[in-house]
């Protein structure tokens, strides 16, 4: 489908003749206006014809969100085959058109144009930033589409910001002077202009690394991982997997699919809104997983559970999780359909245990996303909730608020619709002005009943536990998505790119003059350790500095007849370091050392992922 948005002063139509195709209508149906409206300009495609309801849903919430974010009462309906080529059957179109029509107008003034009748009208455009809009929406065949999708649409969000001071202000009366990204997110946020019409930075630089790539073999969405790339997600994995330890998680592990007619599962993909892979085997209709929920909340159904083990949290490195996202938004490593998903669930007592959880995890998610490189003002918050959940908690929100010290973005509802009541997300605003959630905490008051979880409380009755959903640091691609983007961001503004000395696939490199100076250098790379690679290559040294810089290569020591002689090193410390001034420091290698284990300490650790001399290693781009 194919939507064009115009919000208008007025809209107003005539039907002056019929074609072959025309659909039925009343006299009165010929002619229609309507004051201040968002006018839908829309071509039903062939790729609507495989789920209609689906497309009805998407595109009805499509609509919603603009007209929620441009305050409009009134929506016309306008059938314009003009805007695609490929266009659907008449019969489908006005089923979709009517469908959309049904849906919106619970919320709104809905008049529907006419369709297969040739038309006169008159429009008058508002003119203000989103007053023209365009929409593609592609539903992938083969993907499933849950209920959560299709009732998603029928909810209208209220969009506002809560800033230091405990008010909730909407978004179009907030100032958002000295918050570019805050304004950038909330934009993206209300647009739902997910679609990339350019290659964004970061894809470059995750081939240029030699970190990933595309993978033409496969389904769009899923990539492959060149050594120094899978090394850089074991690294985050194992990193969150300590950090989900040290809260206290037991590390379980889950499979990747599932019946789609198991009772509880079936009722729970109703309740979820992402589109599945589907499969079939041994007559069976499998899905893939999207989370580790189902594993983990079935696991909990079997077991035994007493009040004393409260809160009790289970965690899996889901190695991988499967979405069908459109193809549009399918750039790089920022959305994918096969990502790596640190997925922890906590039951707790009540909600008010809940509650505190909820804060400790939210505190815990932004030391997690400090720790790899990403700080507080990389990205933006995100915290949704019903209005009834507001009315009784806003001091605790608020709280959130006062954490972050920072305004934060709010999405309201006036009913529950998915399974949470609360949210929050943390959102990086990348050089596209485009957004992605990282970490992310959910207070589920559904799933426990559906599961039939339940613990022992201290009068040996069975009560029901309320679970929270949480991923510290969101997906690793994603991590990896908006180190890249970050690093870029830094190269814009004149500095240099790096990540965190722990995550540097090399540590040291270490750079022989000449040939005779070989051998000292191996004898330096061993006393080092680390992950420390010499570059024995037939080149000049400065080349080999240039490509030690292009990789980013945290430290970089040069020997030659004096480092010989004295027995120091000359070491170009690239975090102290400028484009144009490299800063080098003379060290012992035992000073070196310390100072590399000092920024690494209490972080996971790999060997080097390639041979340690650059002259025995392939490329692979």
């Amino acid at each position: 489908m194919q939507l064009l948005l115009i919000h208008s002063d007025f809209i107003e139509f005539e039907a002056k003749r019929p074609t072959k195709m025309a659909e039925e209508i009343e006299e009165s149906a010929k002619k229609g206006r309507l004051e201040e409206a968002l006018c839908a300009f829309i071509a039903v495609e062939k790729f609507d014809e495989d789920d209609t309801d689906a497309v009805v849903a998407e595109a009805s919430k499509q609509i919603s969100d603009v007209a929620g974010q441009v305050h409009a009462a009134r929506i016309m309906i306008y059938p314009y085959a003009h805007l695609s080529s490929q266009l659907s059957t008449p019969a489908t179109a006005v089923k979709i058109l009517k469908g959309m029509q049904e849906v919106l107008q619970g919320n709104y003034e809905v008049m529907r144009a006419p369709f297969g009748w040739y038309k006169a009208f008159t429009i008058s455009c508002k003119g203000h930033p989103l007053s023209e809009l365009s929409r593609t929406i592609r539903l992938g065949e083969g993907e499933v589409v849950s209920e959560a999708l299709k009732s998603e649409a029928k909810a209208v969000s209220y969009w506002k910001v809560l800033d230091l001071d405990g008010k909730l202000i909407d978004v179009d009366k907030f100032d958002f002077e000295g918050h570019v990204n805050l304004k950038k997110f909330a934009n993206y946020e209300i647009s739902k202009a997910r679609a990339v019409d350019r290659v964004p930075p970061h894809v470059e630089l995750m081939r240029r690394l030699e970190l990933v790539d595309y993978e033409p073999g496969s389904d769009p969405g899923n990539m492959r991982y060149y050594p120094k790339g899978r090394l850089v997600k074991s690294l985050l994995e194992n990193y969150v997997l300590d950090k989900a330890t040290d809260m206290g998680a037991m590390e379980v592990e889950t499979p990747i699919m599932y019946d789609m007619e198991h009772p509880t599962l079936k009722k729970y993909l109703d309740r979820f809104p992402a589109r599945q892979y589907q499969i079939e085997a041994d007559k069976k209709k499998l899905f893939l997983r999207f989370a580790a929920c189902f594993g983990q909340f079935l696991m909990g159904h079997d077991m035994t559970i007493s009040y004393k083990s409260m809160p009790l949290k289970m965690f899996e490195i889901t190695r991988y999780s499967f979405r069908r996202e459109q193809r549009g938004e399918l750039v790089g490593i920022r959305r994918l359909r096969a990502f790596t998903m640190p997925d922890m669930h906590t039951l707790t007592r009540d909600m008010n245990s809940a509650m505190e959880e909820f804060r400790k995890q939210y505190q815990a998610s932004i030391a997690v996303l400090n720790d790899v490189g990403i700080d507080l003002a990389d990205y933006e918050v995100a915290i949704r909730f019903t209005k009834g959940f507001y009315n009784e908690n806003h001091e605790f929100i608020e709280g959130l608020v006062d954490i972050v010290k920072k305004p934060v973005l709010i999405e309201m509802w006036d009913e529950r619709f998915f399974y949470f009541v609360l949210k929050f997300e943390f959102n990086f605003v990348d050089t596209m002005d485009k957004a992605s959630a990282l970490a992310t905490v959910q207070i589920d008051v559904e799933n426990a009943e559906r599961y039939d979880i339940t613990y022992i409380d201290e009068a040996g009755e069975r009560q029901r536990p309320i679970l929270l959903h949480c991923s510290p640091s969101g997906a690793i691609e994603r991590v990896m998505y908006a180190l890249l983007e970050k690093a870029a961001r830094l190269s814009e503004s004149g500095k240099l790119p790096m990540l965190e000395t722990w995550l540097s696939p090399t540590q040291v490199r270490v750079i022989p003059v000449a040939e005779r100076h070989l051998a000292q250098a191996k004898e330096v790379a061993g006393q080092l350790g680390f992950r420390t690679d010499i570059d024995d290559r037939d080149e000049t040294v400065g080349k080999k500095i240039r490509d030690a810089g292009r990789e980013w290569v945290p430290y970089v020591v040069v020997i030659g007849d004096e480092e010989m002689t004295s027995g120091s090193l000359t070491v170009t410390v690239r975090a102290d370091s400028t484009p144009k001034s490299p800063v080098k420091v003379k060290m012992s290698v035992e000073d070196l050392r310390k100072r590399i284990s000092e920024e690494t300490v209490g972080k996971p650790w790999r060997r080097l992922a390639l041979p340690i001399k650059l002259s025995e290693r392939p490329k692979f781009i």
